[in-house]
């Protein structure tokens, strides 16, 4: 963040974590008046990133999984000039020129099959939804985070479900993506229920939720 020529802010989203996130990331905020901690009591990846989007300020926001299996220094491939006049741009796995480092032949079959689903029940044309590196205007972040009602792992493909419905642009752009062993995705359990989940968004697109600001 230091290294780069346009202003800058972190926000760490600490949702209902067990271990010493919070304490090590107020003792680093302390000396970086730029890195904010947002405690969240709720556990939920979908529920934290909301919080983190509704609470940054910045013309341009990203949402940075902690393990950074995407080099942080890609970044800027999301932002102009490199990448201009997008609404929404999502790292993607699968686009021309992506490359895995070290991911396990079942995970990738798992998330792939995932992504088949995804295809068939709600995005027909993204490659990869789970990526958990994504850009968002401002103006649009605001206008679909708070039309998000999931609050579990499969926020990715609802929020944008409901961007690709408002008309906004979404643009995959190619990383370096690294496997890392300490994620907290239980394959087997969160799989199924992000399954049903899929289920859930063409629901609640049928009863009118996406409809309603929140």
């Amino acid at each position: 963040m230091e290294s780069r020529d346009y202003e800058t802010e972190l926000v760490i989203v600490d949702s209902g974590s067990r271990d010493r996130t919070s304490a090590i990331a107020t003792e680093f905020a302390e000396d970086h008046t730029d890195v904010h901690l947002l405690r969240v009591r709720q556990p939920g990846k979908g529920l934290a990133v909301r919080a983190g989007m509704h609470s940054a300020v910045g013309e341009y926001r990203f949402i940075c999984d902690a393990d950074l299996s995407m080099p942080i220094e890609e970044v800027d491939r999301f932002l102009p000039p490199q990448l201009d006049r997008v609404d929404i741009a999502i790292a993607s796995r699968e686009a021309p020129g992506a490359v895995r480092y070290g991911e396990p032949v079942y995970r990738h079959l798992i998330g792939r099959g995932f992504n088949s689903l995804v295809r068939i029940l709600a995005i027909p044309h993204l490659q990869d939804t789970q990526c958990g590196f994504k850009m968002f205007r401002a103006e649009v972040a605001e206008d679909v985070f708070r039309r998000q009602v999931l609050e579990g792992w499969t926020f990715d493909v609802e929020v944008l479900y409901i961007a690709l419905r408002l008309g906004y642009q979404v643009r995959e752009v190619p990383i370096p993506w690294y496997y890392n062993t300490g994620s907290r995705v239980h394959v087997v359990s969160d799989s199924f229920a992000m399954f049903f989940d899929l289920f859930r968004i063409r629901l609640n697109d049928w009863r009118g939720e996406y409809d309603i600001d929140r």
